[in-house]
């Protein structure tokens, strides 16, 4: 998809010769980013090609995850809080759902059936429901206190120190994978050879170039998401939780199905169930505490109750799937087809029940 990386400088002359056209931008704006954000994979990869698989795959989710934090700051920065969440909740079940399933899929059309370390992805999936947790907590109290004096300010004071706490646990589960408990995430080396690997001042600058040009995209992206989502006749929900998000996770995408077809399924995983964590249990609080920052207002944890139930059924499925520590295509379908059935169910929700 190079060749797509020419839609970079039409999208920023449409944007500043052409704004009215929103629908037009918005959609090179979605097609820009992906081999961007292929590139910026491409770039990650080949750090993690010095590292063993936990630590590329942390490497992999980190920098894959870099597409979804700039939109999502771009959308905090400009108010756009709904976005916001939508896009988070997006990356959290597109990540176990799509990139996994795809994954899954590719791995067992090649593969009568594929191993993993199931004490890293029962790990990774026990971290997996702390952060529907965290959803579900804060949604509980935004109903259960509607109405009274006050709930406001609460909402906020109970979402920031969540934050805090899913920051201090995010912090605390590196150590235990990259330190204290590395043998659990500990997988044989690759046999493959790296002689072909980019350097690492290589790597370092396409993923500063790819960053830097997703920044200045997804500002533009942002900035007409709300005229496009209406002429197309969708919710800005929809757009944020499966369109927008399926941009983001582009690297994850191409990275994920890559190894998993190499039978590196340790990895894929790493980086699908990574990619999703980080967001619950990184990204989402940090958006929270640069929101007294940059935003209009306070951001807080409140997702409406379509978004909670999602990413809890994301989790569900996918701590199912991984309980084993075997996979084999037909769980890649079940998750595939999972994901169809929330798109779906997000795409005919009357924009008020969204709210």
């Amino acid at each position: 998809m190079n060749w797509l990386l020419l839609l970079s400088p039409v999208v920023m002359y449409l944007h500043f010769t052409h704004s009215q056209n929103s629908t037009v931008i918005f959609v090179l704006a979605c097609a820009a980013i992906l081999p961007l954000a292929g590139w910026l994979g491409h770039a990650t990869e080949h750090l993690a090609a010095k590292t063993n698989d936990s630590v590329g795959g942390l490497l992999n989710a980190t920098f894959g995850n870099a597409a979804e934090l700039i939109i999502a700051i771009s959308a905090l920065r400009a108010g756009l809080y709904d976005v916001v969440k939508a896009s988070l909740t997006g990356s959290i079940i597109g990540n176990l759902l799509l990139v996994l399933g795809a994954s899954i899929l590719a791995g067992g059309l090649k593969y009568r059936e594929q191993r993993f370390s199931a004490q890293a992805a029962k790990s990774q999936t026990t971290l997996l429901a702390l952060s529907a947790i965290s959803l579900i907590l804060p949604a509980s109290f935004h109903y259960l206190t509607a109405g009274n004096p006050g709930a406001i300010e609460r909402e906020r004071d109970l979402s920031l120190e969540f934050s805090i706490l899913l920051l201090v646990i995010y912090g605390l589960s590196l150590l235990f994978s990259l330190r204290t408990h590395k043998h659990y995430f500990a997988t044989e080396a690759e046999e493959e050879s790296h002689e072909s690997a980019w350097s690492v001042p290589k790597s370092l600058s396409i993923l500063a170039l790819a960053t830097a040009t997703i920044a200045v995209i997804s500002e533009i992206l942002v900035h007409h998401v709300e005229h496009a989502a209406t002429s197309m006749g969708m919710s800005s929900i929809f757009v944020g939780v499966i369109v927008v998000a399926i941009v983001g996770n582009a690297a994850e995408h191409s990275t994920a199905i890559l190894v998993a077809r190499k039978n590196r399924m340790d990895l894929s995983l790493s980086i699908a169930i990574g990619s999703s964590l980080q967001i619950a249990i990184f990204v989402a609080p940090l958006l929270v505490v640069l929101s007294y920052f940059i935003a209009p207002k306070p951001l807080d944890l409140v997702f409406t109750l379509s978004e909670v139930i999602a990413v809890v059924v994301s989790v569900f499925i996918t701590a199912q799937v991984a309980d084993d520590g075997v996979s084999h295509w037909m769980e890649g379908v079940l998750l595939l087809g999972v994901y169809i059935m929330l798109g779906i169910l997000f795409f005919f929700l009357p924009v008020a029940v969204t709210k």
